[in-house]
């Protein structure tokens, strides 16, 4: 089953909205033929897996092993439960339970209706922490949360005054290009107005082969000029405002009240949205916002080498180090919610 993790973890970035699902076919201790889900639309991991097994004879004798249970409808494509009943397979083990609707204990009773051996709940943390987007967005109705920002020695993460409008780096080139490697892994990423303003990025991933995810924008007065880095044309972007604006090709405004619960609205919008994970950088006040209303699942911390003395403090986070990480002379702390 560790196998089939590892397999499943090259679809991380582009199989959204499905789950990231690895495949492994073995028979008598041997691998027979393996595949993951690539990208949502194309074949299943189950189908590549089956594909790639050249003596196809041996199915009938050999043992399934799969990730996420095997889905039981028509999508975009056939379902897998019935392509494993076709191909004689009569043994298939499962790490997790699928929460979609769609799914959820559906495929294991087709199996096992079929008269196929299934055995559920193999590594299942491990599969689960694997889907762990997934899981989130099926089970709590919103996209799983990561925080990242990068702070200075002096836990500062931006100096107090500045010449240009342009990012003061705190950290180094290759913790940045870490940034850019986790933006190309999730389906959106969030600031708010005042990273714009001071900082003007483009927040794609251009230090990254990968998607650039949809860019999302708190501008609450619509103070970000049309000129910034995020309207160009190069991503989609979505605004969240007060006040309504005329939709373009490639940004869409949407209202909600400020007064409220800021964090949970943007939330069921983007669960609307069907998107399924998020990445919140900045800046300080945006960040805390969503500490501050518990909706968060992971945060990324960079400390860098500088110091500012004075400047914008960094978010104060009560979460569990997991683990730590030493990019050169930066240092990167990963904490979870232990409430999440």
């Amino acid at each position: 089953m560790m196998r089939c993790i590892e397999l499943a973890k090259n679809g991380l970035g582009t199989t959204y909205p499905n789950p990231l699902v690895g495949c492994v076919i073995v028979h008598e201790q041997k691998i027979l033929g393996e595949g993951w889900h690539y990208q949502a639309g194309r074949p299943h991991a189950e189908v590549n897996a089956i594909k790639s097994v050249t003596q196809k004879k041996l199915l009938q004798e050999a043992t399934l092993y799969v990730s996420l249970e095997p889905c039981s409808h028509f999508g975009k494509t056939p379902p897998c439960a019935h392509l494993i009943i076709e191909k004689g397979i009569k043994k298939v083990v499962i790490g997790s339970l699928d929460p979609n609707p769609l799914v959820a204990g559906k495929g294991i009773q087709k199996l096992k209706e079929a008269g196929c051996e299934v055995i559920v709940g193999v590594l299942q943390k491990e599969c689960d922490t694997l889907n762990k987007r997934f899981f989130t967005f099926h089970r709590k109705k919103r996209p799983y949360v990561f925080l990242k920002w990068a702070e200075s020695q002096d836990v500062f993460i931006a100096p107090k005054s500045r010449n240009e409008q342009k990012p003061v780096w705190i950290t180094n080139s290759f913790s940045r290009q870490r940034v850019h490697k986790m933006r190309a892994e999730e389906q959106a990423i969030l600031v708010g107005t005042q990273t714009v303003l001071m900082d003007n990025p483009s927040l794609t991933t251009r230090d990254w082969e990968g998607h650039s995810p949809l860019r999302v924008i708190l501008d609450k007065n619509l103070r970000i000029p049309k000129t910034a880095h995020v309207f160009d044309e190069t991503v989609p972007t979505l605004v969240f405002s007060e006040k309504a604006a005329e939709n373009s090709s490639h940004v869409t405004y949407q209202v909600i009240d400020f007064s409220k619960d800021v964090a949970t609205q943007i939330l069921s919008v983007l669960y609307d949205k069907n998107i399924q994970s998020l990445m919140v950088e900045g800046g300080a006040q945006t960040l805390q916002t969503f500490i501050d209303e518990n909706l968060w699942d992971e945060a990324f911390v960079f400390k860098g080498p500088v110091s500012f003395t004075e400047g914008i403090k960094a978010p104060t986070i009560n979460g569990t180090l997991i683990h730590q990480d030493s990019l050169k002379e930066d240092q990167l702390f990963h904490f979870k919610n232990p409430e999440s």
